[in-house]
């Protein structure tokens, strides 16, 4: 009797600090679990061994910067059964993204000696702005269980079950006192979608946004309390222009 095929899985990387990847590597005891569920058929950041082709499940990190980029995505889709993009480059366009808000040309000339040997767009984006995407998994980095849940739940046909609540409930959950009410500390956490489990605010540090907006964020009366503690206009948009700069810019339009 031939035993049946395991799917295949592909990791790939685009513009990014590789933190992602490294998230799945993070897994530990459950990588050698997934490796026998799974055959790891692309993943250079574990393996120059690769398998062609089509794949079953593809997990993308980094954000779409170049021309090549925006090629390299669509052929990667179009060999992927199932794409889930991974962390805040590919499901935002990540910190990069700031170049978004500025003149590329002047970053290039600041930051490179031979600028004239950069080529990149204008622009960073998310792969959900080039390709049709079947799930994001936010973070900066994601989280390796929250990774887990979702590879577990498209190897078996189910829809990943993550939480699309704010980073608030996770300080609830774990009896972390309000950094904004008790300390006047700013925050993202009542507009950032939960899954880092509160790790900042455990410290008495305001919440980043590492995992990007959540669902239906109110940003208008985030920025209203912002205001109230002190913060101006230019200190309120600083806040929000880290990791998920374009996601959180985004939502702060909507509301």
């Amino acid at each position: 009797m031939t035993p049946a095929k395991k799917p295949k899985l592909a990791v790939w990387k685009f513009s990014s600090c590789d933190g992602c990847q490294l998230s799945l590597l993070d897994c530990e005891d459950e990588l050698l679990a997934l490796a026998g569920e799974v055959e790891i058929a692309y993943f250079l950041e574990a393996s120059r061994a690769t398998v062609k082709g089509p794949y079953d499940l593809s997990l993308v990190e980094g954000s779409v910067t170049t021309a090549d980029d925006v090629e390299r995505i669509r052929r990667v889709r179009q060999m992927s059964r199932k794409l889930v993009t991974i962390g805040a480059c590919a499901t935002a366009g990540g910190i990069q993204a700031l170049k978004n808000f500025a003149d590329v040309g002047d970053f290039i000339s600041i930051v490179y000696a031979t600028p004239e040997y950069v080529s990149t767009l204008a622009t960073s984006t998310p792969i959900s702005a080039h390709v049709p995407v079947d799930f994001e998994l936010h973070g900066c980095p994601i989280d390796k269980r929250q990774l887990l849940e979702v590879m577990t739940s498209f190897l078996h046909g189910r829809r990943p079950q993550i939480s699309s609540t704010s980073v608030c409930t996770e300080c609830k959950r774990r009896g972390t006192v309000c950094v904004m009410v008790a300390h006047g500390t700013p925050c993202l956490g009542p507009v950032t979608h939960a899954g880092c489990g509160a790790l900042c605010p455990a410290y008495d540090r305001g919440c980043y946004g590492c995992f990007g907006p959540m669902e239906t964020p109110n940003t208008p009366s985030l920025t209203r309390q912002l205001h109230v503690l002190g913060m101006g206009d230019r200190g309120v948009e600083r806040v929000f222009r880290t990791f998920n700069v374009e996601a959180f810019e985004e939502a702060r339009r909507d509301g």
